[in-house]
């Protein structure tokens, strides 16, 4: 099968795992407390977040996606122009096709093209070489660069690796020579304590956990097997909810992807310390089913209901979320358990006498 190929099968399979979906996942978990005199003025309340010494005016993304064919092209086409009418910063798809084949190299082009002053992240896999990592960023001038690990997704594929030990270190040999911010993402089975804490030493800045929860990208490579017998893979792995909470104190930026439904998993993701979130599979599934317009609507439409939640919540800035009060419920709070997470300190975050003084705006 052509890589071509296999680039529109993921966009069909992916599309028709959107519209299947049961609705439910670990976000579903996570509550905010209602405070009823927390809300603040909708004119006090910003969009733009600050980490890793970027900053962007949204703190939500168009993540990885696709490029690798003409049917491809023209969605990346299409989600730029979204990323530029909105201000959202945009992750390509992996441009490994452009490695095999640099003929379909317009396919990621367009994402600047289209977009010519947004924030455009390139993407490869941890197999590239240093060279073909410059040339990722090169190609569509990117300010950063994904470099997503994805053993889950590689292991049921027919054509797909099976030599994962040299990651590690080809990760820190891309790190030292790009001279762009490396992301390190999962591709939607999450990134664990243990993963993250590894990360700093590897050179990376900024790590997406993308968990469980959205597109299952060993399903969609299982059943592009024969016999389809990687059955047991569906589901792998830690939702987005549980790796944000695993990863509490790990001491640098994390973003947050996977499973990402509407803006009020963007708010709880935010809450629990991601600094912006990513979402994939439901922009996709808009843009299939109702083109490029319906597209800018639907992500104008979550940041202006962010906003909303914001105001709501008390939270002039996205960081302020972390000052919010949050239940754990269900599945997620026996993760929690089991993994040695105090979920108390979530739930009575806003209980000093600062954090009251300024819901009433009374000092004492």
């Amino acid at each position: 099968m052509s890589s071509a190929q296999r680039k529109d099968d993921h966009v069909r399979l992916a599309t028709e795992q959107q519209r299947a979906h049961s609705g439910r996942n670990q976000f579903d978990d996570v509550s905010f407390v209602h405070h009823a005199l927390a809300g603040i003025d909708r004119p006090d309340v910003r969009l733009a977040t600050t980490f890793a010494g970027i900053t962007w005016r949204l703190p939500l993304y168009i993540n990885a996606m696709t490029g690798g064919s003409t049917k491809t092209g023209a969605i990346n086409r299409d989600l730029a122009i979204a990323a530029r009418e909105t201000g959202a910063a945009i992750a390509s798809g992996s441009m490994h096709a452009y490695f095999r084949d640099p003929s379909c190299a317009d396919t990621f082009r367009v994402l600047r093209t289209e977009n010519p002053d947004g924030f455009v992240m390139a993407n490869v896999n941890a197999t590239a070489s240093v060279d073909n990592a410059r040339r990722a960023v090169d190609l569509i001038e990117a300010n950063a660069l994904q470099i997503h690990l994805n053993t889950a997704q590689e292991t049921p594929m027919p054509e797909g690796d099976r030599s994962f030990g040299s990651w590690p270190a080809q990760i820190a040999n891309i790190t030292a020579a790009v001279d762009v911010p490396v992301i390190v993402k999962e591709v939607g089975n999450g990134l664990s304590r243990q993963t993250l804490l590894a990360l700093p030493d590897l050179g990376v800045r900024v790590a997406d956990v993308s968990g469980r929860g959205g597109t299952d990208f060993a399903r969609i490579e299982n059943s592009r097997r024969a016999l389809g017998d990687y059955a047991f893979l569906h589901g792998w792995g830690q939702s987005t909810p549980a790796c944000l909470l695993d990863a509490q104190d790990v001491g640098f930026p994390l973003l947050a992807s996977g499973g990402i439904r509407n803006p009020l998993d963007v708010a709880r993701a935010l809450a629990l310390g991601a600094g912006a979130v990513g979402s994939s599979g439901v922009f996709l599934r808009t843009l299939i089913d109702g083109g490029v317009s319906a597209l800018i609507a639907q992500i104008s439409t979550w940041l202006d209901q962010l906003a909303a939640l914001q105001t709501m919540l008390g939270a002039r800035t996205p960081a302020d979320l972390t000052r919010c009060d949050v239940l754990i419920h269900g599945p997620l709070r026996s993760f929690c358990t089991d993994r040695g997470i105090d979920i108390r300190r979530f739930a009575q975050r806003s209980s000093s006498a600062d954090i009251r003084s300024e819901m009433t705006g009374i000092t004492r």
